[in-house]
């Protein structure tokens, strides 16, 4: 039986161009936004070949796809959201505790996505695949939010609860209040806790 061997210096190397890669989707994305931003460009910004790009994660709407997920996560490894430490938080400790990790992580993913949230939203409008993209990360995004708020108010959520509190915690509603009306991260924290704080649970 024939044994393929696989170099440890090519494997880090190709770990490293995928990180590369994805540093600059996500600085370019954010930026200039999807028209404005091309393959080579991205290329340009991470030193490496078009070719490259393409082999290592595919074309433009695959790079912008990897940037949000790992953006979400904050980090490229392939753990689900629901699995990390920083979701598992939500329910652990006293009410408090876990109102203020579930304020957190909802600030700290806006953060790391809102300029790839601006760049997805401007393609949907005419690349089916990125309008199929955008349609199934808010259904994620709706369905996390059920878990984790049960998880916060140590109680099931009915459907309206959850809806309400993803329309409320929607990236839209982010960036209207932090970039554009100038709230910082700590006041937009502060009011998510306090939305999840009139929702009850058990303390």
């Amino acid at each position: 039986m024939t044994r393929t061997y696989r170099s440890p210096r090519r494997a880090l190397q190709a770990r490293q161009t995928r990180a590369a890669v994805l540093a600059a989707c996500r600085a370019l994305f954010a930026e200039r936004g999807w028209a404005a931003t091309g393959v080579r460009d991205i290329a340009t910004a991470a030193e490496v070949s078009v070719e490259t790009i393409y082999a290592t994660l595919g074309g433009k709407v695959a790079l912008l796809t990897a940037a949000l997920d790992g953006a979400v996560a904050g980090d490229d490894e392939p753990v689900p959201l629901a699995e990390r430490p920083m979701f598992q938080a939500m329910g652990e400790g006293a009410f408090a505790a876990r109102v203020a990790a579930a304020a957190a992580l909802i600030t700290d993913i806006h953060v790391r996505t809102i300029g790839l949230q601006r760049a997805l939203r401007e393609g949907a409008g005419g690349e089916p695949a990125l309008a199929e993209l955008l349609a199934t990360q808010e259904e994620n995004r709706r369905t996390s939010t059920g878990q984790g708020i049960a998880m916060v108010l140590g109680r099931p959520v009915d459907d309206r609860e959850r809806d309400l509190f993803w329309a409320q915690t929607s990236p839209e509603v982010f960036d209207a209040l932090v970039n554009r009306s100038g709230w910082s991260t700590e006041q937009y924290a502060a009011w998510v806790a306090s939305l999840i704080e009139n929702l009850g649970g058990e303390q």
